[in-house]
């Protein structure tokens, strides 16, 4: 390859500006090339990539085989909601993890990925995995994308990043976000748009004693917004909800966070919902014992939307609210119009 006019002032930039984009290559993956002496100029290889690079230099860059990650493929049902050449999109269900990680080294959707993909992962970074550009809780079910191509995996990082994707979620939360209660405008982040859609916008940070949470925080941490509005309410007053949730960011555990911040936790979630139950008198003992015992976080990603990374075609996704929430929307509905 050979560099343009006017290049950026170091190596890697202007490497990742001329590369041929049939290449794919990132900065990041550029940046690692050059540290393992894949790219050469002169014969030579070139390991710096703070070096200075002038127009008309001469570049070899060694594009390697994708490598086999240690990651086993493992033969699992998988609900595939779409797929092409490019990246595949998959109806997660409750209780699936993504990615391997401590404590779930297999049995997790890439190894599933893995084994339903074959052949056709081109390599992400260098190596033959499916490339997750997001990520949902493992007791929280819904719709997801990966890539299976690098250019597929920067096109759909790149939406995420600019906050192009699409992303809504049902959740079951105790009481009910409404702009006529007064505790709520004293909540830091928290204003009332038209429509009755409440907007949540704080930092979240890891939680200083619990690292396996997140938690707002003044200082610090990184920036979340979130947008609620009430689809329905079950019993007077209401003793839980039924709302649609939208991320203009995606942090680890945002939508649980934020509604635990505003005082209506999720049903279910044993990490942010606290011990709060159901009122007996507001939606009858049966419906406010399904409640205590609903087994996870009430949360499912309903839609998903993006513009696909290769073709250009807009995207849009709709998964249905699984059996376990609907029975549960069921058993509210009816019990508070019996109380």
């Amino acid at each position: 390859m050979v560099i343009g006019a006017d290049p950026p002032d170091r190596l890697d930039k202007a490497l990742a500006r001329d590369v041929p984009a049939d290449a794919n290559l990132s900065r990041t993956r550029i940046a690692r090339m050059l540290a393992e002496g894949a790219v050469r100029c002169d014969g030579l290889p070139v390991t710096d990539a703070k070096a200075a690079v002038a127009e008309g230099q001469v570049y070899h860059l060694r594009l390697d085989p994708p490598v086999a990650l240690e990651t086993v493929a493992q033969d699992m049902p998988l609900s595939v909601v779409w797929e092409d050449g490019d990246l595949i999109v998959i109806d997660k269900p409750a209780g699936l993890v993504v990615h391997p990680a401590p404590g779930s080294p297999d049995g997790t959707l890439v190894n599933a990925l893995l084994a339903h993909c074959g052949d056709s992962l081109s390599g992400i970074g260098g190596a033959r995995r499916p490339g997750i550009v997001h990520r949902i809780d493992k007791d929280t079910s819904g719709l997801l994308v990966v890539a299976k191509t690098d250019r597929a995996h920067q096109g759909l990082a790149a939406q995420f990043e600019r906050h192009k994707v699409e992303r809504h979620y049902l959740a079951l939360c105790h009481g009910q976000p409404s702009a006529a209660d007064p505790r709520l405008h004293g909540i830091s982040g928290v204003e009332f748009e038209a429509g009755g859609i409440l907007r949540v916008a704080t930092q979240l940070a890891r939680h200083k004693t619990d690292r396996q949470r997140q938690a707002v925080t003044s200082h610090g941490g990184r920036h979340a917004v979130t947008r609620v509005r009430v689809v329905e309410g079950f019993g007077t007053p209401p003793a839980a909800a039924l709302i649609d949730c939208w991320l203009e960011t995606g942090r680890t555990h945002q939508i649980r966070v934020h509604l635990a911040h505003l005082g209506h936790g999720l049903i279910g979630d044993p990490t942010y919902g606290g011990r709060r139950k159901l009122s007996v008198k507001a939606v009858g003992a049966a419906a406010a014992g399904a409640a205590d015992a609903f087994p996870r976080q009430a949360l499912h990603a309903a839609t998903l939307g993006f513009v696909h990374p290769v073709t250009g075609q807009a995207l849009s996704f709709e998964s249905p609210v699984p059996e376990d929430m609907a029975r549960l929307i069921d058993q509210l509905r009816d019990g508070a119009a019996r109380a």
